[in-house]
């Protein structure tokens, strides 16, 4: 078994530590284990640096993955890289739409044991990356207000049965009842799916198929078919919010008539001003935005299953 880098965040808690103590006692039975502290993309730097040919594994959630496949795609490292994940954050929604085991020594045993996957990853016009998925509307608004909600709710529970996943429904809800409307056009793959004479409650673009911590947001996506799932939803009138944010609690929005579905290449959003949300981190305001697919992009160490057979 060829050696690892672990790279996890120093501003880990005491539970994460004893959590991650407990996946590298795995992997230390059949290899060496370095681990890197990173508190800032600097460190981050100097630690792939020092990777060499060490396959590295993110200890983290969807945010630390974001960052170490940000950093390496800066520096031209990515293509050819091979990941692992111990999934140590409340999300973990890369995890859950790729099949990752949320027990960390699980994980570890796939990391161990995995196969090799190629994966897809979502670029801008600018050279930022997607891992997941990035939304504007009101999707962005329920990531500000369920980013709020799941701290609060964190600590009601124990473990990973605490109610920190209802975060992002319940930011979802507030949102849809105090939208951000925007009036933009949509393109996907030159199609026009939606344009500036009617307005919509959110855009959201997904290379994976869950957020906030479980919810499908775009339920087909899939980080392995070199292609970008997009949904838009013109859900306007306060009935048709309420049986969005219904439809979305039971993952059955794709099929309303206010929703649009479609698979691409290519992703424009231009108009009026909006906001994004790219794997929880919220930028803005934009006026135009283009996104596309770089199909395997990199490689996952990911659980063996009859796709890969």
């Amino acid at each position: 078994m060829d050696p690892l880098l672990v790279i996890r965040n120093s501003d880990a808690g005491p539970d994460d530590e004893e959590t991650l103590d407990r996946a590298l006692a795995v992997l230390r039975e059949r290899t060496s284990v370095e681990v890197a502290a990173t508190a800032n993309p600097g460190e981050l730097d100097g630690a792939l640096t020092r990777a060499g040919s060490r396959r590295i594994v993110v200890a983290g959630g969807d945010g630390s993955l974001h960052a170490v496949i940000a950093a390496l795609y800066r520096r031209h490292d990515l293509h050819g890289s091979v990941l692992g994940v111990l999934p140590l954050g409340t999300g973990n929604d890369f995890a859950r739409g790729n099949g990752l085991p949320l027990d960390v020594e699980e994980a570890a045993r796939v990391v161990l044991d995995g196969r090799v996957s190629p994966m897809d990853l979502i670029v801008d016009e600018l050279g930022e990356v997607v891992v997941n998925s990035v939304h504007i509307g009101a999707g962005a608004q329920a990531s500000r207000l369920g980013g709020r909600w799941k701290d609060r709710l964190h600590s009601v529970g124990v473990g990973s049965l605490n109610l920190g996943k209802l975060g992002y429904p319940i930011g979802a809800l507030l949102a849809a009842f105090k939208p951000p409307f925007v009036r933009v056009r949509v393109e996907v793959d030159g199609q026009v799916v939606s344009d500036f004479d009617h307005p919509v409650l959110m855009v959201a673009v997904g290379n994976g198929s869950h957020v906030g911590g479980g919810t499908e947001l775009v339920p087909h996506a899939d980080a392995r078919d070199g292609k970008i799932d997009v949904m838009v939803s013109m859900a306007i009138g306060p009935l048709a919010r309420f049986g969005y944010v219904a439809g979305l609690l039971r993952g059955t929005h794709p099929e309303r008539d206010d929703v649009a579905y479609l698979r691409g290449s290519t992703v424009s959003v231009s108009g009026e001003e909006f906001w994004c949300s790219a794997d929880g981190e919220v930028f803005g305001p934009e006026r135009t935005r283009t996104w596309h697919v770089e199909p395997a992009a990199y490689s996952m160490l990911l659980p063996a299953g009859p796709r890969d057979a």
